[in-house]
């Protein structure tokens, strides 16, 4: 007589993770001040319109890597992100991280940040100046690149499809709360947006960075994919306004 089988039980691997680096700081009181009264003097140098959080990169202040106030801070940061790229793989010898922008992102009551992504740049961060973890001054929120396990495609946006809306390995997003201190790094390439700030009482302040990857100023031949160091490059010329026009 044959043996009664147990029914194998089925196992999900959830492949191909987009690599989310979180860090928590604990950052000086009176050091965050300082930045924060820097901040507010930019936003008032070129106000952006009503309902819309004021993004420096587009209002003039998208260099603060160059900042004294803010360039201590970046290069601690950007410690990080050498170390967001040790654990995808990367090695450090054969790479040069370079600061392309950084600015400050301010959002008020209402205000939000659209959904968009970087082509400019490989790598992107977001650091907190303030939050308490909650959410209600508004979260960052990470689309999913492409949604292979909704199997149809469109059934994971809601709508009352038939994929229910707490299924983990089918949810089209995934929203972080802003912290003092937290650092966020994520490919440049993924889209995400700012969530409104609820918040009447609190104003929120970060920090964003773009980062590029090329090879080191020292590797004659970088290979394929990685663009050479922009010390190798050469300069056309610019039909820009010119300095002082």
């Amino acid at each position: 007589m044959a043996e009664a089988t147990t029914p194998a039980a089925l196992a999900i691997e959830p492949l191909f993770p987009m690599a989310l680096g979180r860090v928590q700081l604990a950052p000086d009181p009176l050091d965050t001040a300082l930045l924060l009264q820097r901040v507010l003097a930019l936003r008032e140098q070129d106000p952006s319109e009503e309902g819309v959080a004021w993004t420096g990169d587009v209002r003039g202040a998208g260099e603060l890597h160059r900042d004294p106030l803010f360039a201590p801070l970046i290069g601690r940061l950007a410690g990080h992100a050498w170390a967001y790229m040790a654990a995808l793989g990367f090695d450090r010898r054969r790479l040069a991280l370079h600061v392309q922008r950084s600015w400050p992102v301010v959002s008020e009551a209402g205000e939000q940040v659209g959904r968009h992504h970087h082509p400019n740049a490989h790598l992107s961060a977001i650091y907190y100046l303030n939050g308490d973890g909650s959410g209600r001054s508004g979260c960052l929120r990470l689309f999913a690149p492409r949604q292979v396990n909704e199997l149809v495609p469109g059934l994971a946006v809601g709508q009352d499809g038939p994929i229910g809306a707490d299924a983990v390995l089918n949810r089209p997003w995934h929203d972080v709360a802003p912290r003092a201190g937290l650092l966020l790094l994520f490919p440049s390439s993924v889209d995400h947006a700012v969530l409104p700030n609820e918040d009447p009482d609190d104003t929120r302040f970060s920090l964003s960075i773009d980062f590029l990857l090329t090879a080191p100023a020292n590797a004659p031949d970088p290979g394929e994919y990685l663009a050479p160091h922009p010390g190798r490059w050469l300069a056309i010329g610019e039909d820009g306004i010119e300095p002082g026009a």
